[in-house]
């Protein structure tokens, strides 16, 4: 088999719960939207339909991004880190990413010990 950390077969490295760590940015301008989880199925789904599939922790279940609110991850591309244990994906958000209504989940800085809102 070839190499994972070199290679061009996608050989997924899950971790102990079955997930991958998948950090999605804005496709049109790179800023960082909200890190969520795949297992192998979230991740099969991802790539077919090219929505964004996500393993919910807290619930237990598979969730698409979007599904109750509308504000859908369209994927543009999806990439693998090098040891292929965590993804990049690019993304045209159709509305909020964050479940507080916010743009993006990164929304405060840490100051000392406060967080700041940031624009």
């Amino acid at each position: 088999m070839e190499n994972r950390d070199s290679g061009l077969v996608l050989n997924p490295r899950y971790d102990a719960d079955g997930l991958l760590t998948a950090v999605c940015v804005d496709a049109e301008n790179g800023a960082p939207l909200m890190v969520a989880h795949m297992n192998a199925e979230a991740l099969r789904l991802t790539l077919d339909t090219r929505e964004a599939t996500f393993w919910s922790r807290s619930r237990a279940r598979l969730w698409k991004k979007g599904e109750t609110s509308g504000h859908v991850l369209r994927v543009v591309e999806v990439r693998i880190d090098c040891d292929q244990d965590a993804l990049w994906l690019r993304v045209d958000p159709a509305g909020p990413a964050c479940h507080t209504g916010a743009a993006s989940c990164f929304f405060r800085r840490i100051e000392g010990d406060a967080l700041v809102p940031v624009a």
